[in-house]
Formats: C-alpha cells, sequence, structure tokens
C-alpha cells in the first residue's frame, strides 16, 4: 500500500511538485482531469476558461472524426496530437451537442485540434458559425471545448486530492491563496465554502467583495475550510455517480474513450458499438498493469540511486585521490628541483676550476714575462752606460761582447718570448640548457597500465563558419576539435573548385589554415578530419567558399 509519509521522508520535494497545480502553483484543490489526462484545481480551470468564435461541426463529423482518431486502449493517443499549431484550428473545433461530453470524445472528454488526415473528415458545410468555451491545458497546451457543464464537467481526480490531503498533514502545509499571481503566493486568510477557493485578504477584497451576488457566501478559516471539504468528500467517497446522471453510480468504462459511465449512459446510446467493461476488471487489470510499471521504474530509479550513491563515493575518492596526487607531484617536482640544484653545484665546482685553471697559467706568464723584463732592463741599462764611455779603447774592449748579448737577447724575445695570453679571459663554455627546457616543456602524466584510457578514433570536427573568409583567390578556414576527442593532428582536403575530387593540402596540428593560389570565381568545397593513434577519424562536414572574381579584360 502506498505510504504518503514514507515517500515524502524519500523525496519530499519531488512529491511536492506532483502534487501542485501548474496554474497557482498551490498543492490541488478539488483536482479534475482534463482529456489529455493531466490534472488541475477546479477554480483554476474556471480562470482558464475562455470564448473562441467558430464552426460547431455537427454530430456525424465529429462521430466520422471520433473513430477515425481515438488510438486503441492502453496505447498513448496523445502522441498522434500535433499540438504545435492549435490556433490554427481554434475555428474549425470538433462539438457535438449530442455528446455528453466536449467535443469528438464520449461522456465527458473534448477533442483537440489535430494536424492529422482525418481532421478532413468534418465537413465546414455541415456546420455552424457559434462561440463556444474552452481551456487550454497549461502544461500540453491541449485545447479542449467545453458543453452546457463546463468545468464541473470534467472528472474529479479524487485519487490525487486524498493524496494531497494526507501529504497536507503529515507536513502541516501553510494552505495557500490560489488566485495569487507569482511565483510566491501568499498565505490564504479565508475560504469560501460556495466556491471551494481559498484566498488571502487582497485577493478576497478584488475577487470576492463582502457585497452584490458573493454577500450570500459563507467565508471561513482556512482550516475549517478545509475540515468542511475534507467531510464532504469523505461523505461522498462510498460510490461515485455518473457525472451527468447524479443519481447513477459508475459501473462500467468505456475502453474506446477511455472514462468511467454509467448504464443510463450506454442506455442513451452515447458509447453505441464501444467496447465497454466492469469498473472493476478494468480497475484490477489497470492497477496490475501499474504494478508492474511501477516495479519497473523502481528497479530503475533503484540502480540509479545505486549508481548515485557510487558516484558520491567516488566524489569523495577524488578529494581524497586529488590530495595524495598533489602531494605526490609536489615531490616528484622538488626532486626534480633538487636534481638540478645538484647539478648546478656540480657545474659551478667546474667553473671555479676552470678559474683557477686560467689563474695559474695567467700567472705564471706574468711570473715569466716579469723575470725576462727585468733581465732585459738590466742588459739595456747596462749597454746604455757602455754607451756613454768616451775612452774609445775601454769601449771596444766590451763593446763585442755586449753587442752579442743585446743580439742574443733580441732573438730570445723573438724565439721564446709569445706576446699573446696563454689562456682567453673569457669561459669558453656553453650551457646546454635547450634539452632540459624541451624535457620541462614535455613533461606531462602517463596512465598507468590500471587505468589506462582507451583511445578510440576522434569525432569530426566542426568548422567556425564566422572564422572562414575568403580574401582574392586565397580562403581561410578555422576549425576546432570534436568534444572529448584526443587528437594527434589534422588533414586537411580541398576539391579542384568545380565539384571535384578532393585533395590532400594540409597535414598538422594547426586549426587555422590559409590556402593561396586558387582559381578566381570559383566555389571550393573543405573538409577536415582529425586522426590520432587509434586511426583517422570520420570527416567533417564541409564548408563551400566561393573565391573572388578576377579583374575582368578591358
Amino acid at each position: 500500500m502506498f505510504s504518503v509519509a514514507a515517500a515524502g521522508d524519500r523525496g519530499s520535494f519531488g512529491m511536492e511538485e506532483e502534487l501542485k497545480c501548474p496554474v497557482c502553483r498551490c498543492f490541488f484543490n478539488v483536482p479534475i482531469i482534463l482529456p489529455c489526462q493531466h490534472s488541475i484545481c477546479l477554480s483554476c480551470a474556471a480562470s482558464q476558461v475562455t470564448q473562441t468564435y467558430g464552426l460547431k461541426p455537427t454530430e456525424e463529423d465529429a462521430l466520422s472524426y471520433r473513430h477515425s482518431t481515438i488510438s486503441s486502449p492502453g496505447s498513448d493517443y496523445s502522441s498522434a496530437y500535433d499540438y504545435t499549431d492549435l490556433d490554427k484550428f481554434d475555428k474549425l473545433s470538433l462539438y457535438s451537442e449530442a455528446d455528453s461530453g466536449y467535443g469528438a470524445s464520449l461522456s465527458g472528454y473534448a477533442a483537440t485540434c489535430p494536424s492529422s488526415p482525418a481532421f478532413s473528415t468534418v465537413s465546414a458545410s455541415s456546420s455552424i458559425s457559434t462561440t463556444t468555451s474552452c481551456i487550454r491545458c497549461p502544461q500540453c497546451r491541449r485545447t479542449t471545448y467545453l458543453d452546457d457543464l463546463g468545468v464541473q464537467g470534467f472528472p474529479r481526480n479524487k485519487a490525487l486530492q486524498t493524496i494531497v490531503e494526507k501529504y497536507e498533514e503529515t507536513k502541516n502545509i501553510v494552505i495557500k491563496c490560489q488566485l495569487c499571481v507569482g511565483q510566491a503566493p501568499n498565505d490564504a486568510t479565508v475560504m469560501c465554502e460556495q466556491c471551494s477557493v481559498y484566498y488571502c485578504d487582497k485577493c478576497r477584497e478584488n475577487c470576492h467583495p463582502l457585497r452584490g451576488p458573493l454577500a450570500k457566501h459563507t467565508l471561513v478559516s482556512p482550516a475549517l475550510g478545509k475540515a468542511a471539504m475534507k467531510a464532504r468528500n469523505q461523505t461522498s467517497q462510498g460510490v461515485s455517480t455518473c457525472i451527468r446522471h447524479t443519481d447513477e453510480n459508475i459501473s462500467m468504462f468505456c475502453i474506446m474513450c477511455k472514462i468511467p459511465v454509467c448504464y443510463q449512459c450506454l442506455e442513451d446510446g452515447k458509447h453505441q458499438n464501444h467496447d465497454v467493461k466492469a469498473l472493476g476488471a478494468m480497475c484490477k487489470m489497470h492497477k496490475a498493469e501499474l504494478s508492474h510499471n511501477i516495479s519497473s521504474l523502481s528497479d530503475k530509479a533503484r540502480e540509479g540511486k545505486n549508481f548515485l550513491s557510487n558516484l558520491r563515493e567516488m566524489l569523495d575518492q577524488v578529494q581524497e585521490n586529488s590530495v595524495d596526487f598533489e602531494a605526490s607531484l609536489v615531490a616528484q617536482c622538488d626532486a626534480i628541483i633538487e636534481a638540478i640544484n645538484r647539478r648546478k653545484e656540480d657545474l659551478m665546482e667546474q667553473i671555479q676550476r676552470e678559474k683557477e685553471h686560467k689563474l695559474r697559467m695567467m700567472r705564471e706568464q706574468i711570473n715569466d714575462l716579469t723575470n725576462k723584463l727585468r733581465q732585459t732592463t738590466g742588459l739595456l741599462e747596462y749597454a746604455l752606460e757602455i754607451m756613454k764611455e768616451e775612452d774609445a779603447a775601454a769601449f771596444l774592449q766590451v763593446a763585442n761582447g755586449l753587442i752579442k748579448r743585446v743580439c742574443s737577447a733580441e732573438m730570445q724575445w723573438q724565439k721564446e718570448v709569445l706576446l699573446e695570453p696563454h689562456e682567453p679571459p673569457e669561459f669558453e663554455l656553453q650551457l646546454n640548457s635547450q634539452p632540459l627546457f624541451k624535457a620541462i616543456e614535455q613533461l606531462s602524466f602517463v596512465h598507468t597500465k590500471g587505468s589506462a584510457r582507451v583511445v578510440t578514433v576522434p569525432g569530426p570536427p566542426i568548422f567556425l563558419h564566422e572564422e572562414c573568409t575568403v580574401q582574392n583567390n586565397s580562403i581561410t578556414v578555422s576549425w576546432q576539435p570534436s568534444p572529448r576527442s584526443w587528437v594527434d593532428g589534422y588533414v586537411l582536403e580541398l576539391d579542384d573548385g568545380n565539384q571535384g575530387p578532393f585533395r590532400e593540402v594540409y597535414v598538422g596540428r594547426e586549426t587555422l589554415c590559409t590556402l593561396d593560389g586558387l582559381h578566381f570565381d570559383c566555389t571550393y568545397r573543405v573538409r577536415v578530419k582529425a586522426f590520432n593513434k587509434a586511426g583517422e577519424g570520420p570527416y567533417s562536414d564541409s564548408v563551400q567558399l566561393h573565391t573572388a572574381e578576377g579583374l575582368k579584360a578591358a
């Protein structure tokens, strides 16, 4: 047995949305069932009634259309209708005065205005111009034309009303005004027993004044009104009676019209040649079918719930794994930085050794040259003093030997003394950092074997039409990869400008390409495909670009 409290505990928000009227956005109050099987509050339905002017088909036209459009029992007959252009057919509504309902359907159900070949069965010549009342479903926009009973002729959704009452009791829901416009209606302050509508103070003053024909209506508090309505519903919950024959109990179900009927309806011939079965048997059959569908849907919901639970657990795992992975990444990067620092120290030591070598070589060269200059300077000073000797005999005694010494010193300077540094002051070393920078740029993650990603061929690339341009006899095309595709490169192909075969004009990773040297005043087709290690993907949709007209001869 269905438990409202249990359902509310499992998912109150979703349950509340199912129990709210699509018009007033409040909990259903006296819900009725429209022919499209959607429910709406009785008071909201009354506020949605409009007048339409058009043709009023006869009963024969309605019956001809009825049998050609209503689907078999158990099927979704609404799927055969096209509601996208309902206003177009408002003037050719299907209406039958003799029918007990609101149009081509039987006993309380209205016909819509479908876009169907069967619509041609309605004969405009057999119709008369009339003004009719209609109501449009706020959910599916299906139009229903009303008969003399108006919205009171729609069947009550007693099951939905019972669920709403149980839900309100378990949740202690504050009753809202049913006439407030907007997403947040005000709290109701009074309820009219005759209108069965809850009002706030403002809506009561505007819509239910205390004077005029409404002065005799009884206004009570929302709680008392709710209790009174509940008591009336409990009193009438014994055996359901027919809408059109209030003294007759409903005991049969018309499968074609999909509505419960009484014996009087059958005797009146309104369901002649229709497949009619006992109400209890149909209820049992539909409950069995609904139970099977509920069971299947419950299995799907259970699978979804388990999967959602797994996703939430995986969400926590992602959070935890990301922290661990970030810590691992930081540790690995720190290790790389530490290795670079160690290598830096080694390189600094190498530079220091090179510097000491250069300094040692330069110091030795300086010492050698200093000693040589000292000896040469002494010899020069001695030779200059000898040149000052005025005694020729004394000068000649030492002149030959001194000349030989000076010549020998000069030869030594030419042969032994190299006036170039043994070591240049520059450090003829250069750090080869390009491989390292390239390695850093290529530093990335690799998938482990346990979680290797299956790479599939990429999807077709998507051309960016607003960036595809033409200038003279050159065209520029731009594209982007297909979403969630792993791409290693692209292959761009171009035809000959005369709807001929394609030829390959570009292969690479870029997503922008300019093609020059094309023929003037020609329409070229361009297509592109992506590839990766799994293979080549499908071609994209081709793009046509027309080159400019060439210069005309004078």
